[in-house]
């Protein structure tokens, strides 16, 4: 608590008078990657019901008032306030890292609400501070995206209702490239049908992998499940969401730094019976 004390003290001060106080990285170093089979001791919800999305979507933006043309699908009314504390979240940034995908997505979809979720503690608070520093800066916008720390392969149908989402990114997930790790990987065939309940149907799936034999591992899962179809090349150019899936991300950004490959893969959610574990 004290070492993060410090470490706090010292990016205030390190802020300007007129600094918004976006966060440096090099305050936030963290292992690239968390084991999710590990007891993590942060509170979880019981069950969507339980989940207070006030304390992520704050009301206002620091006193400002944010008005309904900013929002124009949860907000009624010329005068209305804004995204009302009552609309779902509706996109989910799985392992968000730096948060560089939700800062983008919130200016494409500013009627959507979506969070990421990150399992890695320090990285979680840099994407709060960075979102924190957007929204002082950008007064009236960015305040339809929120970071929690949480493990998503174990929680994410603690946070939300049957058919809730629209979207969920799987980006450049960890590989766990030994054999006997396999069963970290965050897609499994196991967890589909979790993924599959928690999306409404045509809704979408999307999974981005700089390693090749992983992209191939969850597109041979997806391929065989029931309730995903896989889009075609002309669907994945229509879709605004899939071009970020490289560009928008930080680790993308570095692949193509390195002229690295990418593969991509995005599913449609389809309907069918409901095998989830969630009826047992």
């Amino acid at each position: 608590m004290v070492k993060h004390l410090d470490q706090a003290l010292k990016r205030r001060a390190a802020q300007g008078p007129d600094d918004v106080g976006h966060p440096s990285k090099r305050f936030y170093r963290s292992r690239a990657h968390s084991n999710p089979l590990n007891d993590s001791h942060f509170p979880v919800p019981t069950c969507p019901a339980e989940v207070d999305w006030s304390q992520l979507f704050p009301s206002r933006p620091h006193g400002e008032v944010c008005r309904a043309e900013n929002y124009p699908d949860t907000a009624t009314g010329g005068d209305a306030e804004v995204v009302s504390p009552e609309a779902p979240v509706r996109f989910v940034d799985v392992g968000c890292g730096f948060g560089g995908l939700l800062t983008r997505l919130a200016v494409l979809y500013p009627d959507r609400r979506m969070v990421g979720f990150e399992l890695r503690d320090k990285v979680s608070e840099y994407v709060k501070e960075r979102i924190l520093a957007l929204q002082r800066e950008s007064p009236g916008q960015f305040m339809n995206i929120a970071c929690a720390r949480t493990n998503a392969m174990k929680f994410l149908p603690n946070y939300f209702q049957k058919g809730q989402l629209e979207k969920i990114f799987f980006l450049f997930p960890d590989p766990h490239f030994k054999a006997t790790n396999h069963r970290r990987r965050i897609i499994q065939t196991s967890l589909l049908a979790e993924y599959a309940y928690l999306l409404g149907i045509g809704g979408l799936l999307y999974t981005i992998s700089d390693v090749q034999e992983l992209a191939q591992w969850m597109q041979s899962k997806l391929d065989l499940h029931p309730l995903f179809v896989r889009l075609d090349d002309k669907e994945l150019a229509e879709d605004p969401a899939a071009g970020l899936l490289s560009e928008g991300t930080e680790e993308g950004q570095k692949v193509a730094r390195n002229s690295g490959s990418v593969w991509r893969a995005v599913y449609r959610r389809v309907s069918g019976p409901v095998m989830s574990a969630m009826s047992n």
